[in-house]
């Protein structure tokens, strides 16, 4: 097999996650056709039928299969070699993709990119918002350098670097505000409203107040924080946010907060990244910026 370029690799890579011609030339930013012809040459130039092309949706062959397992590891390789190049360099520079889940990035973010090019000038931040198991997905598949979740991951590949904690406050109508704090007892026999499946946010709540997936239960689900707080302020329910989310999600809701007794729900919320990224010790230079800006903003 001669004449296969790494940018055919990665293209096939994408056609493969996407299974769309279009969606992937979009997340290659590349015309449709051009990539079209891209995996055409791939296939030529591999003597073998890669794809099945349908009229609405795109199939790999089997042999397509395993083609694409070998070049996620040679792209992966090839990565790392450009990373391990780049840590010899000195301070982080160059491109840095950092994934961040939903409940964390509107708030953390603004002040940690101006922390993060204050400190290193040179760097091109990519950031991606998605859930967690979107994110450990993209790590694995080298797609990401970093990402900022709640912890534990539990993913033996990935490295877990604490940044800091975080309590849950309890949002209710501001009719309530002077009302006596409910236990998680009590939290199970009102309108609890939450993110929806696939959130860690949701799981951490329904922890708290010790609701499983399989009680009957009538709760009311919301596609993000700030859409939660304005169906409290509604009066439709009560909900739980990360003390990080007050300022900006309760400022113009009609909305009261209340801090929990002790012990108090709360997450840790961690950097990750490959165990065999070359870039760990800036990583590390990364996540103890990350860890003061959160520090300062939840102490």
């Amino acid at each position: 097999m001669t004449g296969v370029t790494f940018k055919q690799l990665r293209y096939f890579d994408a056609l493969a996650r996407h299974q769309h011609f279009g969606r992937a030339a979009e997340a290659c930013a590349i015309s449709q056709p051009a990539l079209s012809l891209q995996i055409k040459e791939l296939e030529t130039a591999a003597g073998v039928l890669l794809v099945e092309r349908g009229a609405r949706i795109v199939r790999l062959t089997p042999i397509g299969e395993d083609f694409v397992a070998k070049a996620r590891e040679v792209l992966l390789a090839v990565d790392e070699l450009e990373d391990l190049m780049r840590a010899s360099q000195g301070p982080f520079a160059g491109r840095f993709r950092l994934g961040v889940i939903p409940t964390v990035a509107p708030y953390l973010l603004p002040a940690t990119i101006t922390a993060l090019t204050n400190r290193f000038p040179d760097i091109d931040l990519e950031l991606r918002e998605s859930v967690t198991k979107s994110l450990v997905a993209d790590l694995l598949e080298s797609r990401l350098d970093a990402a900022i979740v709640a912890l534990p991951i539990s993913e033996p590949a990935l490295r877990e670097f604490a940044l800091f904690q975080e309590d849950f406050v309890l949002v209710r109508p501001q009719a309530d505000a002077g009302k006596p704090i409910p236990s998680p007892q009590m939290l199970r026999s009102m309108r609890l409203l939450l993110l929806e499946e696939g959130h860690c946010f949701r799981d951490q709540a329904l922890s708290f107040c010790d609701i499983t997936k399989t009680q009957p239960r009538q709760l009311m689900e919301g596609s993000s924080l700030s859409t939660l707080v304005q169906m409290v302020g509604s009066g439709m329910g009560v909900t739980l946010i990360p003390e990080m989310a007050v300022p900006l999600e309760t400022r113009s809701a009609q909305v009261s907060v209340a801090t929990f007794d002790p012990p108090r729900p709360n997450r840790t919320i961690g950097m990750v990244w490959r165990k065999s990224n070359p870039l760990a010790d800036q990583l590390m230079d990364v996540g103890a910026i990350v860890r003061g800006v959160g520090q300062r903003m939840t102490g």
